[in-house]
């Protein structure tokens, strides 16, 4: 009985770790597509400034994604733990 107590808590453990970093996953490509399509929309309309919005662009991509680095390394923490 202990047993399958334990086996069953370390599998919902792999489940909402598998979970959570898809979720994780998903609202970091929402984040970067949404961002992506801002600034090709700010360059149409100001070409001439293209360079600071890629700029700006690259540095908010890379925060969103070691966001969600950081929340899959949470995920599988809490998955192993």
């Amino acid at each position: 009985m202990l047993t399958m107590m334990l086996l069953m808590d370390a599998s919902l453990a792999l489940l909402g770790a598998g979970m959570g970093a898809g979720v994780v996953t998903l609202a970091a490509a929402l984040g970067i597509g949404k961002i992506g399509a801002a600034a090709m929309e700010a360059i149409a309309r100001q070409p001439e400034s293209s360079s600071k919005i890629q700029t700006a662009m690259i540095i908010a991509a890379a925060l969103i994604e070691g966001v969600a680095l950081f929340g899959v390394l949470i995920c599988l923490l809490i998955a192993t733990k």
